[in-house]
């Protein structure tokens, strides 16, 4: 038997297309570790941002839930215990008839070295009456009219500044700190307002002001039997929410004015009743100035997609390396996937400094270059590594229009993977299957 001299060599097992898509696949793997850390540095940085934004409300006033006036009477019922009778105290809480709310926010951006933190000042008008309490009917055995008080929660009393301005009836009255009674809110201040029964046939009107700071947002709790807000501001990004939208809202580049108009039919508690049977705070609504550039949060979502750049990109690199013949080495894939592994730190990094568009488009076209740069030193082929330049521009610039979406983005992602996988699938119909030899024998 003679061998032919001309015959092929068997392809090695580790030069076989298998064995080099397993050897792709693990280095993925792998660089799920730094893309994980990349993750986790993000996170970490939001998380001081946090701590930086919770240290900032401690010291200017944290959001502000405006509660009132309530009109409180203590009433006294009488119970037969152990055969002694005794007094017990309880609270007669009052909502007003009606209560118009006028307020000017003004919003300020306060920074601490690279972060910062949206804050407001606002000045809130609160006009209405309390209707003739003679009508009231009081289950009590006794009401001491001379110890009424009025109260105006406000959850957060460090956000109070200068005078409290409250009148009732054109009488000026000095305001006291802390509540009088914890029944409907748990700050805020009281009025002491004795009442006598001459004047119970009487409406009570009332005018308050009060200049308060605060962060985030700003609430009200709709406690009058008709409740009427108008609130205006110059930031132009706010978010209405709460129980009521405003039934009438107008947001342009100059700011915002919102009017909501509420009654006691709205709401699950009454006009008036005794000790803690309802809470008011279920049924809050109000504005918040919304920060739109969180751009750790579109950091962590870009790199949530890192995976499918990383398998993409690499993917191309072993599909030029089978169809042109360019023999890559392992520790050219793993040098191409740390550098797109990199972008998401460069990008969490910059955005820090230039907000997350010019960082986005900054650390893309770094990356992208520098990888088009290499490619070209790996391969020699200048139609090669443009077409890699083109491919990762498309890739980098889906990505951007994903993260700029919000309810489409989970369909736009899997049209655009459908797209790729097609691109992929015809792309790998050009691999020509390796074709091991046989030895020619002779005979």
């Amino acid at each position: 038997m003679q061998i032919n001299a001309n015959s092929e060599h068997h392809t090695s097992w580790y030069q076989s297309t298998t064995f080099k898509f397993a050897i792709i696949g693990l280095l993925v793997l792998l660089l799920l570790i730094p893309l994980g850390m990349v993750k986790s540095v993000i996170r970490e940085r939001e998380e001081t941002e946090r701590q930086v934004e919770r240290e900032m409300i401690q010291q200017w006033g944290s959001e502000q839930l405006i509660s009132g006036p309530v009109l409180h009477i203590p009433v006294y019922t009488y119970h037969l215990i152990d055969k002694k009778n005794t007094k017990v105290k309880k609270w007669l809480h009052i909502m007003p008839n009606d209560l118009f709310v006028t307020g000017n926010v003004e919003p300020e951006i306060r920074y601490r070295g690279i972060y910062k933190q949206v804050l407001y000042n606002a000045d809130i008008k609160l006009n209405g009456y309390f209707e003739a309490l003679h009508k009231i009917d009081i289950q009590a055995d006794e009401v001491d009219w001379s110890n009424a008080h009025v109260t105006i929660g406000v959850s957060d009393n460090r956000g109070v500044k200068g005078e409290f301005i409250f009148k009732l009836d054109d009488t000026l009255i000095e305001p006291e700190s802390g509540l009088i009674t914890s029944d409907l809110s748990s700050s805020g201040v009281s009025f002491k307002t004795p009442l006598s029964i001459a004047i119970l046939n009487e409406k009570k009107c009332f005018e308050a002001n009060l200049n308060i700071s605060g962060a985030k947002s700003l609430l009200f709790n709709p406690v009058g039997k008709k409740t009427s807000v108008d609130l205006a501001s110059t930031w132009t990004n706010p978010s209405f929410f709460g129980s009521f939208l405003p039934v009438d809202r107008n947001i342009d580049e100059n700011g915002f004015t919102a009017k909501w108009t509420i009654t006691h039919l709205n709401r699950n508690f009454p006009q008036h009743w005794i000790g803690k049977r309802f809470h008011v705070d279920e049924h809050q609504f109000g504005v918040k100035l919304y920060d739109p550039v969180n751009h750790y949060q579109k950091s962590l979502r870009s790199a949530k997609y890192g995976i499918l750049i990383i398998c993409l990109t690499l993917l191309v690199f072993l599909f030029i390396e089978l169809v042109k013949k360019k023999e890559i080495q392992i520790i050219q894939y793993m040098l191409v996937g740390l550098a797109l592994v990199l972008f998401f730190s460069i990008l969490t990094a910059l955005s820090e400094h230039l907000g997350f568009t010019w960082a986005y488009l900054v650390a893309s076209l770094s990356i992208i270059s520098l990888v088009t740069l290499y490619s070209y030193g790996m391969i020699k082929d200048k139609q090669q590594a443009f077409w890699i330049f083109i491919l990762l521009s498309i890739l980098y610039a889906f990505l951007f229009v994903l993260l700029q979406l919000n309810d489409f983005a989970f369909l736009a992602g899997n049209i655009g993977l459908l797209l790729a996988l097609g691109a992929i699938m015809k792309a790998s119909l050009k691999i020509k299957p390796a074709t091991s030899s046989q030895d020619s024998i002779a005979e």
